[in-house]
C-alpha cells in the first residue's frame, strides 16, 4: 500500500481527496492537513510515501514544500492556478492535478505514483494477476490478506466495473474490489449469464430491472450500454438468452 497525505488550506478540498485515496485498492490514507508544516513534518519522518500537494497556501506554498522535502516522497500537486505546471514538473513531481479534480483523473495520476513507488517484476506480475479463480457456478476472489479469499456463487453478482487492472465484484449486500484486469474476466465467465456491455462494466442479465434507452438498471444503478457492445447486447435481449 501506499501511505498518502492530502495538504491543502482547504479542508473540504484534502476531504474530497481523502475519499479519493480510500475509495482506491492500492493507497493507503495517512491523513489530512490544512498545515504545510505538519505535513512537512510526517514526511521528514518517513511516514508518508505520496503527497496530494495543493499549491496555494499561506506561510508555506507547495513549491516552497516541495524544495524543503528534498524528494523524501513523490508529491501530486493540486491547484486551480494550470500556470504552476511546468515549475512543478522541473521540480519532478509525479503529475499535476488541476481543480476541480475528477476522480478517473485522480486514478490516473494515483497509477503513475504506483508504477514509481511499486513497481511489479514481470515474475511477480503473473502471480499477482491470479486473485480471481473460477469455479462452474462460482468463484473466489483474493481478499486483503495473503489467504483470505471470498467466495461469491455467480447467482449473487449484480454487476462488474473495471477501472484499469482493478475490478469491483457488485452483489446485494457487498463490493469486493482485486487486482484484475476486466477483459480477461470477460474470456472466462460464463455468458449467459454476464455479457460485457460497456468497457467498464460485465452485467448478469438476470439482473437487469430496466433497459432504457442507452441505459441498464440493475437495483438502483444505472449503468450505460457502450457503442461497441450495443448491437451484440440488444441481440442477446431480442433473443431472451438466460443463465442456467
Amino acid at each position: 500500500m501506499i501511505r498518502c497525505l492530502a495538504v491543502d488550506d482547504e479542508s473540504y478540498a484534502s476531504d474530497i481527496i481523502a475519499a479519493f485515496i480510500n475509495k482506491t485498492p492500492f493507497l493507503e490514507l495517512v491523513g489530512t492537513t490544512t498545515n504545510a508544516f505538519e505535513a512537512l513534518n510526517l514526511v521528514q519522518e518517513g511516514k508518508v510515501d505520496l503527497v496530494f500537494l495543493d499549491i496555494q497556501m499561506p506561510e508555506l506554498t507547495g513549491i516552497q514544500f516541495l524544495k524543503i522535502c528534498g524528494g523524501k516522497c513523490k508529491v501530486i500537486l493540486t491547484t486551480a492556478y494550470p500556470e504552476y505546471a511546468l515549475e512543478g514538473f522541473d521540480l519532478d513531481v509525479v503529475d499535476y492535478l488541476l481543480k476541480p479534480i475528477s476522480y478517473e483523473r485522480f486514478y490516473k495520476a494515483a497509477t503513475k505514483a504506483q508504477q514509481i513507488l511499486m513497481p511489479v517484476a514481470p515474475v511477480q506480475q503473473e502471480v499477482v494477476i491470479q486473485q480471481v479463480v473460477l469455479g462452474n457456478d462460482f468463484m473466489f476472489i483474493k481478499g486483503d490478506t495473503k489467504n483470505k479469499f471470498i467466495k461469491v456463487n455467480y447467482e449473487e453478482i449484480l454487476y462488474i466495473e473495471g477501472l484499469k487492472n482493478y475490478v469491483s465484484v457488485y452483489t446485494a449486500t457487498q463490493r469486493i474490489v482485486t487486482y484484475q484486469a476486466l477483459r480477461e474476466l470477460e474470456t472466462e465467465l460464463p455468458q449467459p449469464p454476464f455479457y460485457r456491455i460497456h468497457k467498464s462494466y460485465i452485467i448478469s442479465i438476470e439482473k437487469i430491472k430496466m433497459i432504457d434507452g442507452n441505459t441498464v438498471y440493475i437495483n438502483d444503478q444505472a449503468i450505460p450500454i457502450g457503442e461497441t457492445y450495443k448491437e451484440e447486447f440488444f441481440k442477446v435481449v431480442r433473443e431472451g438468452k438466460k443463465g442456467g
